[in-house]
C-alpha cells in the first residue's frame, strides 16, 4: 500500500489489486500455464521412461518429488484460473478470494537434496526449480492483493526500506 496526501488526510492506496491485475499478469499466466503443460508432457513420456530406468532410492524420490510438483503446479493453476477470472469480470473479487482461501499452498522446500537428489534426471530437477520460482512469484502477488506488504524490520537489510530512509533523509536535508 502507498500513502496519499490528499490536501490535511492521508489515504492508502491499493496497489497490490493494481499489480495483480496489470499486464503483466497475463505474462505470467502464460507461465504458469505453459510450465503444467510441459511437466505434464515430460511425466507422462520421457519422465516415465527416465523414472524406470533409476535406482530404487532415486525412483522413490523421483516418486515423491513429481507429486510434489505435480500438486504444487494444480494450486498455482487453481489460483491463476481464479484471477483470471477476476481479471476478465467473472467474478467478484470478493468471490476469489473466498475461493482462493479454500486452496492451500504446499510449502515450497527451502532446501533440496538428500540421498538420491543428485540422480533425479535434470529435465526433473529444473522443472522443480522452475516450479518453485513460480510459486514464490504468485505467493508475493497473492500477499500484494490481500493488502499484505513485505515484512520490514529493523535492522535487517531492506532494500525498499533503505531507499525510503534515504529520501527522507534528503528531503528532511532541504526543509
Amino acid at each position: 500500500m502507498l500513502l496519499a496526501d490528499s490536501g490535511e488526510s492521508r489515504q492508502a492506496i491499493a496497489i497490490g489489486p493494481r499489480i495483480v491485475a496489470s499486464g503483466g499478469f497475463d505474462a505470467l499466466y502464460r507461465e504458469g500455464m505453459g510450465l503444467i503443460e510441459a511437466v505434464a508432457a515430460y511425466l507422462d513420456a520421457e519422465g516415465r521412461i527416465e523414472s524406470r530406468m533409476l535406482p530404487r532410492d532415486a525412483g522413490f524420490l523421483y516418486a515423491t518429488e513429481s507429486m510434489r510438483l505435480t500438486t504444487r503446479l494444480m494450486q498455482l493453476a487453481s489460483w491463476l484460473l481464479l484471477q483470471r477470472a477476476v481479471n476478465e469480470g467473472e467474478i467478484s473479487r470478493d468471490s476469489a478470494r473466498s475461493e482462493k482461501e479454500k486452496v492451500k499452498f504446499s510449502a515450497t522446500p527451502s532446501q533440496r537434496g538428500g540421498p538420491g537428489y543428485d540422480e533425479l534426471p535434470g529435465t526433473l530437477r529444473e522443472f522443480i526449480d522452475k516450479g518453485d520460482r513460480l510459486f514464490e512469484r504468485v505467493m508475493q502477488l497473492d500477499a500484494l492483493e490481500k493488502g499484505n506488504l513485505p515484512d520490514v524490520t529493523p535492522g535487517v537489510a531492506n532494500g525498499v526500506a533503505d531507499q525510503l530512509s534515504r529520501l527522507k533523509a534528503a528531503f528532511a536535508r532541504s526543509e
